[in-house]
């Protein structure tokens, strides 16, 4: 029965090391995609600068107690307007560096980098 219990514990300290050698960091089994967050408080965003890998999810939550939208500079990605609590997601498609704004207040400014 104990020897049964190691080797139980021995496979399960292995799983991970097996999802770590997917070639490339590709998404597969048992791995989920990249995410990141950017929070709108204060008449900001937060970080000012993201930096991500293609392929990330990107999801602006608005904490200020009045509407932000979120609008790329080239039009890339744009929300509708955002409530309190309400969030955007987009996902990085190519690399390259967006700037984006709120287009209801558009002296809120910031920037995602996307590299691959």
């Amino acid at each position: 029965m104990r020897t049964k219990k190691y080797v139980c514990l021995a496979v399960l300290a292995l799983v991970p090391l097996v999802f770590m050698a997917v070639p490339g960091g590709a998404v597969g089994a048992g791995r989920s995609a990249a995410t990141a967050a950017v929070t709108i408080d204060n008449f900001t965003f937060t970080p000012q600068t993201l930096t991500v890998k293609v392929g990330t999810t990107i999801t602006w939550t608005n904490h200020d107690d009045i509407p932000h939208a979120v609008m790329s500079e080239n039009a890339d990605f744009h929300s509708k307007a955002l409530d309190t609590d309400d969030s955007f997601s987009y996902t990085a498609a190519k690399p390259g560096t967006y700037s984006y704004f709120c287009s209801l207040h558009p002296r809120m400014t910031a920037k995602v980098v996307v590299e691959e």
